[in-house]
C-alpha cells in the first residue's frame, strides 16, 4: 500500500501490509517489518531497521546524519527500532556517528511531536517522551520512563527505569532509576505513583524510599552512605538503584536541592 507520489527505493525491504503515504521518502537501506506505517511527508533515510507495527508520523525524519562536526558521511551506521513504536509528527532520530554503530530504540515507545533522539543514543522499552524533548547524543534511557514536554538531556547522561522528569527540565547529570527530576539537575523524590502502577509492592517501595533517604537526605556524603547500603541484602530492583548510584556516567548524578 504505497501512495503513487511516494519515493521508495527499489532496494528497500518492505514487508506485506506496510503503508507508505503521499510524498514520503523511503531509502534503499530501509527495512520495514509487517504493519509499519509511514505517514505523508515522512522520510526514512540511510540504514533504518524497524520492527513490526512501527508508525512514523507526518514529516518525521529517521536516519539522517548526526549533528557531529567531526562526522564522516561515508560512515556505515544506522537507526534500529524494535516493535510497536510510535513516532509522531516531526520526530527526528539521527543515525550513529560510529562506524558500524546504531542509534537504538526498543519496543513500545511513544515519541510525541517534535522529539529529537541524537546519534548513538539507546532508548529502552515502553517509554513516553513528550512533545519537544531533546535527547542529545550517547544518552541512555531505560524502560518505562516518562519525560515531560520540553525536557532537554545533555550528551552521555543516563536516565533510569521508571523515571519521570518535569516539563522543561534541563538535565546534564544522570537521573537514577525510579526517581523524579525537575529544573536543573534536581531530584525531588521517588516516582511513587509510577512504581505502584508498575506493580512494585509496598515492601519494595518502602525499601527504595529507605535507600533514597539514606543516600541523599542523611546529611552524609554519597560515597559513605553507599558503603553502608551496599553491605546489605536487597531485592533486585533496589540493587539496580544502588548500581546506578555507585557507577554513574561521566556526568555524575542529580541530587535533591539540599545537596545540589
Amino acid at each position: 500500500m504505497i501512495h503513487p507520489t511516494a519515493i521508495v527505493d527499489p532496494a528497500a525491504r518492505i514487508a506485506d501490509g506496510v503503508e507508505v503515504g503521499a510524498y514520503a521518502i523511503v531509502g534503499g537501506g530501509v527495512s520495514l517489518a509487517e504493519g509499519c506505517e509511514v505517514a505523508p511527508h515522512a522520510q526514512l533515510l540511510g540504514k533504518v531497521e524497524a520492527g513490526p507495527g512501527c508508525s512514523f508520523g507526518h514529516a518525521a525524519i529517521v536516519g539522517a546524519d548526526p549533528q557531529d562536526l567531526s562526522f564522516e558521511p561515508a560512515t556505515d551506521s544506522g537507526v534500529r527500532l524494535g516493535a510497536n513504536n510510535t513516532l509522531r509528527e516531526h520526530v527526528t532520530v539521527h543515525r550513529s556517528a560510529t562506524q558500524g554503530g546504531w542509534t537504538s530504540i526498543g519496543d513500545g515507545n511513544f515519541l510525541m511531536v517534535g522529539t529529537h533522539i541524537g546519534h548513538d543514543s539507546q532508548v529502552g522499552d515502553g517509554n513516553v517522551i513528550a512533545n519537544n524533548c531533546l535527547i542529545a547524543g550517547h544518552v541512555e534511557i531505560g524502560d518505562r520512563a516518562f519525560l515531560g514536554g520540553g525536557s532537554v538531556f545533555h550528551q552521555f547522561v543516563r536516565v533510569g527505569d521508571l523515571c519521570m522528569t518535569q516539563g522543561n527540565s534541563a538535565l546534564s547529570q544522570d537521573v537514577p532509576p525510579y526517581c523524579i527530576a525537575q529544573r536543573l539537575n534536581r531530584l525531588v523524590g521517588l516516582n511513587s505513583v509510577g512504581l505502584r502502577r508498575a506493580g512494585f509492592d509496598t515492601g519494595l517501595r518502602t525499601e527504595l524510599r529507605r535507600v533514597f533517604r539514606q543516600a541523599f537526605l542523611s546529611g552524609r556524603g554519597l560515597s559513605s552512605a553507599l558503603a553502608d547500603l551496599l553491605g546489605e541484602n536487597w531485592r533486585p530492583e533496589t540493587g539496580k538503584l544502588l548500581a546506578a548510584l555507585s557507577s554513574p556516567s561521566r556526568k555524575g548524578v542529580c541530587f535533591p536541592k539540599s545537596r545540589s
